[in-house]
């Protein structure tokens, strides 16, 4: 078993999330101590105006300083951790086009922590003619294993629903012997999920979310406005498919004109909308659907899936889990199977021909 420290910084923009984790890239030994730590708004700003870009932009490089000393500045809390998984910031996703762009370079992380980094996780998965994403579904079925080892979860599937800026979701089925097997792992992203809430926010009331869904909850969703957005060819599309942050931002343009309370509440109810479309592509109904990232912290959003959705919906830490944690976790666990050399996406996660092991390993002492 190796310490693994896993840092996460997603699409909401808030910060990085860091965590440990014990496994030998297959099962999950132990969880360990996590930390947060918040973009400042000078921070906060810098990211949000480098979205979209591309390596070449000139503004990337600042950035990516700016990524890779957070993370260091984090990565001292934990000194035991053996190896780092190394996320960087999504700023692009676009694999039918020019590829996928998480800036921060894990080879000066490496240097700066002076421990290996794996780090550059979804490259190659585009190359090979995969989404990139989500990559977080084979983590999902290693917390489905060891919760049906713990006892708290029936040998039967289960779904995951990750929301953080962009929503997705995993079918994993615990009984099946490796993340890798065929119909051990369907996901997708489901829609978007915080991000435009969060941006909505951001830009009407200079505050970072909708604290505990108290907004959205005092508005009345625009149904109209919600059918158009499902109404998008995307939403028909057969999985496995993946998101750019930004993708739905007409969804954004179209509650431009209602109140604060009815445009966050048009937003949570296209949330559980599409996360409801969803379900039609997995192989089967999951006996439950856990909630992990920011979004479970919304009540609004948690009584529309409630609502939407024909299974019961829990959050992740009904079965022992940390679900601000988990993607942190996934990325740990993720760096000890690219250190092994075993998948970390297939053909029903990412929709890459084969299982691929992505990912590049940089040592401290090396100039690579």
């Amino acid at each position: 078993m190796i310490r693994a420290l896993g840092m996460m910084s997603g699409t909401s923009l808030d910060g990085v999330d860091a965590a440990m984790i014990e496994t030998d890239g297959v099962r999950i030994g132990g969880f360990g101590d996590s930390a947060f730590r918040a973009f400042g708004d000078n921070e906060s700003a810098v990211l949000h105006a480098g979205l979209g870009l591309w390596p070449d932009a000139p503004e990337v490089a600042e950035l990516a300083q700016l990524v890779q000393a957070a993370h260091s500045d984090l990565a001292r809390q934990f000194p035991d951790a053996q190896l780092i998984g190394f996320h960087g910031q999504t700023l692009a996703h676009d694999p039918r086009g020019r590829g996928t762009h998480q800036a921060g370079d894990g080879a000066a992380l490496a240097r700066m922590t002076d421990r290996p980094v794996v780090w550059d996780f979804r490259s190659e998965d585009v190359r090979q003619g995969g989404e990139g994403a989500p990559l977080v579904p084979f983590f999902h079925w290693a917390c489905a294993n060891w919760a049906v080892g713990q006892g708290r979860l029936p040998a039967a599937p289960v779904a995951f629903l990750n929301l953080g800026g962009v929503g997705n979701i995993s079918w994993v089925d615990p009984t099946a012997p490796a993340p890798e097997t065929a119909g051990a792992c369907v996901a997708f992203d489901t829609g978007p999920a915080n991000a435009p809430l969060n941006d909505l926010m951001r830009r009407r009331r200079r505050q970072s979310r909708d604290e505990g869904g108290a907004l959205a909850a005092s508005g009345t969703a625009d149904q109209d406005i919600v059918a158009a957005f499902l109404d998008d060819p995307w939403f028909r599309r057969p999985a496995p498919k993946s998101l750019d942050r930004d993708q739905f931002a007409g969804l954004t343009r179209a509650v431009a004109p209602l109140s604060d309370s009815d445009a966050a509440a048009t937003m949570v109810s296209a949330l559980a909308g599409s996360v409801a479309a969803g379900m039609a592509w997995l192989p089967a109904m999951p006996a439950q659907v856990l909630i992990c990232g920011g979004g479970r912290h919304n009540a609004a959003i948690m009584d529309a899936l409630a609502a939407a959705l024909p299974v019961p919906v829990r959050p992740v830490e009904a079965i022992g889990l940390n679900g601000d944690m988990l993607e942190a976790q996934a990325f740990g666990w993720l760096a000890v199977r690219v250190l092994r050399g075993l998948p970390i996406s297939g053909p029903m996660t990412t929709g890459v021909p084969a299982p691929v092991c992505g990912g590049r390993i940089s040592h401290p002492r090396s100039r690579d």
